[in-house]
């Protein structure tokens, strides 16, 4: 199989290399392009037998799955474009939230799917929100499904949560590093420990707490209970958490749907006017 990303921005990165270090896919099967062509040469630097080429027409020659990883705004007019080259043989996949794989296949005459991936999957680990068209295929989900298997663990998702979905999933590494360099500031405005060192630590900590989760040790709400003893430090501080955190994560959610619905607004004009 053929595999061809159109935009090497952060995402088609991450799942480029993904793929390759995973062995999902050997870098030859790979074509990739991206407006700004030097980008994909920075990729092609690392992995020699990768295909860059210069146009999405290109990409679409070449490989029978293909990723598009371009602005939300963007895929409408690229896939209008491109739609009289794409055949039967083709399948595309959408990165982005905004259009549905409903708008996708009105558009996109070969069988479509939105896969919603996360920077977590560079480490072959974390999940990717998978959402099929109606027209897709057994096969052809499942050969998505496998693929991505190799780097994360796809989760189906109806259109109606993809928002917070990607908020969690996608989002959720850049909210959490965030809150954790913030909490990492805070030690060090408070004690005499250094920057350094409390990064290290709540690295540390942060990684190993990932590996209790992992292994079903322990469970978000029994890992705060076993470390929680009561009357104890831990629970001074949840009671400042407690205080503070207040209606934060409600906003977050709030913010994040206000663009995604304002998005979708733009994407409905593309459509309405074409």
């Amino acid at each position: 199989m053929n595999i061809g990303f159109i935009g090497t921005g952060n995402m088609g990165r991450i799942l480029i290399e993904a793929l390759i270090e995973s062995k999902a896919a050997h870098p030859s099967t790979i074509t990739m392009t991206n407006r700004t062509i030097q980008k994909a040469y920075h990729i092609k630097k690392l992995y020699p037998e990768l295909r860059v080429v210069p146009h999405a027409q290109d990409v679409v020659n070449e490989a029978d799955l293909i990723f598009i990883c371009v602005k939300p705004l963007d895929i409408h007019p690229l896939i209008t474009q491109l739609q009289s080259s794409l055949t039967p043989r083709h399948g595309i996949i959408s990165i982005t939230s905004p259009l549905s794989v409903e708008q996708l296949e009105e558009i996109a005459t070969p069988e479509v799917a939105r896969a919603i991936p996360s920077i977590t999957n560079r480490a072959l680990s974390g999940v990717s929100l998978l959402t099929f068209g109606d027209k897709s295929t057994l096969a052809f989900q499942h050969k998505v499904q496998s693929l991505l298997s190799h780097i994360s663990k796809p989760i189906a998702i109806d259109q109606s949560v993809t928002r917070v979905a990607s908020d969690i999933v996608s989002c959720g590494p850049a909210f959490f590093s965030f809150l954790l360099q913030r909490f990492i500031q805070a030690a060090v405005k408070e004690t005499d420990i250094t920057e350094e060192q409390a990064t290290i630590l709540t690295s540390e900590m942060v990684v190993g707490m990932g590996k209790l989760l992992e292994k079903n040790i322990f469970t978000l709400p029994t890992l705060q209970e076993k470390v929680c003893v009561k009357g104890g430090v831990t629970g001074e501080g949840i009671k400042a958490l407690e205080a503070g955190v207040g209606e934060m994560f409600e906003h977050v959610f709030q913010n994040t749907h206000e663009k995604y619905y304002e998005d979708i607004e733009k994407i409905k004009e593309q459509f309405t006017y074409k």
